[in-house]
């Protein structure tokens, strides 16, 4: 299961690592770095200042997945696993395996493929929230919401189907630029065994791989290669393919297509999510949409009416030149937010596109009340992260919801 002989030093003082501590009935040792003075937690773990780790005095080091390549406890470490190969990456009796990747769509994934299996006793964890630590060994299938952070430091577990949704650059303040970015996500393929298969976009520059490899493009090769009739499936954009993809693997697996079943399934909150105000007009929160691809989806599908767009954040570097030249053709006016509200005003007026600086969401929506009416769509789909205003996209979606509710 894991090397349970070892009690691993954990870097960070986190969900993934605190769930480790806990498997192996605590007394291990964290390195962290919010931790200022030494202390005991009540599971007897040592937490101590990244500064004061020693790597001569460790003997195996589980690391929490956003730690940068270039944090000093990474280029010190010399036996520096992630949590994926702590678990899956030593022993031969393990889960059946799937992991979910790509830039947008992978919790939706995730969600959809383990409600579709749900019957087979799979399992959801990952990134998703639910770390490998606390999931049951004994289930017969994990699917697992794969992170590109997770998929830098792991090196020897290995999926054994691999499902990577569309990619466009992403974390790139993390990955250090696109191509590295679009490594990792194509790093499974590397360990991947004869019989295992991979469904990965077209137009990637793929590793040589023992997998074998399905590219895909559009949702009707996939329909048509894995004889799914699209007609029958409710969701549209974003989550048609979504359904589509999950769907595949159900019938790659056990050849079964079963469309009450994944017409049954219930999106979470913050993506797409639809509501009329008191004055019977439409807005829409999708507060999940972190990225521009995320965000250009959304647009896509709202954008056949007059649409006010709430936009900004922390874009974690991306480039939002080709962003804005994709939306243009909506013509929406634009109520910037958040850490790069400056950029996203220069960009408007670069493409001659309206915009209004409104620094907070309640700020926008009160400018976007002025003129939405029943033929218009006020969207929030921030196109970056939320932490620099909020603790999380969910915070930011309720204080959206909120503030509609309070005009």
């Amino acid at each position: 299961m894991y090397k349970n002989e070892i009690k691993p030093t954990l870097f960070g003082y986190g969900k993934t690592t605190k769930a480790i501590a806990k498997l192996h009935g605590g007394g291990c040792t964290f390195f962290d770095d919010n931790t200022d003075e030494a202390f005991f937690d009540d599971m007897g773990n040592h937490i101590l200042p990244s500064r004061l780790f020693d790597p001569n005095a460790s003997k195996l080091e589980v690391i929490t997945p956003s730690f940068k390549p270039s944090h000093p406890l990474v280029r010190n470490a010399k036996n520096l696993l992630s949590e994926y190969d702590y678990f899956l990456g030593f022993e031969d009796k393990k889960p059946f395996n799937i992991w979910i990747s790509g830039t947008n769509g992978k919790t939706t994934t995730t969600q959809m493929l383990t409600h579709l299996l749900s019957s087979k006793g799979a399992l959801s964890g990952g990134n998703i929230g639910t770390p490998l630590a606390e999931l049951d060994f004994n289930a017969p299938i994990w699917v697992l919401e794969t992170s590109s952070f997770t998929l830098h430091y792991t090196h020897t577990a290995s999926p054994n189907i691999y499902l990577l949704l569309p990619i466009t650059p992403d974390h790139l303040d993390w990955h250090g630029n696109a191509e590295g970015y679009t490594a990792d996500k194509l790093k499974p393929l590397l360990t991947m065994r004869e019989g295992e298969m991979a469904l990965i976009p077209k137009g990637l520059e793929l590793p040589h791989t023992n997998a074998f490899v399905v590219e895909y493009d559009t949702n009707e090769f996939l329909c048509e290669y894995f004889d799914i009739d699209i007609s029958k499936i409710r969701f549209k954009g974003a989550f048609l393919q979504d359904a589509i993809l999950a769907m595949a693997v159900v019938k790659a697996l056990f050849d079964e297509v079963d469309y009450d079943l994944i017409n049954s399934f219930t999106i979470e909150g913050h993506r797409q999510e639809e509501f009329i105000d008191a004055k019977g007009r439409l807005w829409v929160n999708d507060s999940k949409a972190t990225n521009v691809d995320a965000a250009l989806q959304a647009i896509k599908v709202f954008g056949d009416r007059k649409l006010h767009l709430i936009l900004g954040g922390d874009d974690k570097g991306v480039e939002l030149d080709d962003f804005f030249a994709d939306i243009k053709p909506y013509n929406p006016t634009i109520y910037a937010i958040g850490a790069n509200e400056e950029k996203l005003i220069k960009l408007s007026e670069k493409f001659s596109l309206k915009a209004i600086r409104c620094h907070t969401i309640a700020n926008a929506v009160k400018e976007i009340d002025k003129d939405h009416d029943l033929n218009s769509v006020a969207l929030l789909a921030p196109a970056a992260a939320s932490l620099d205003q909020f603790s999380s996209y969910k915070e930011r979606g309720e204080v959206f919801i909120n503030s509609v509710k309070e005009l």
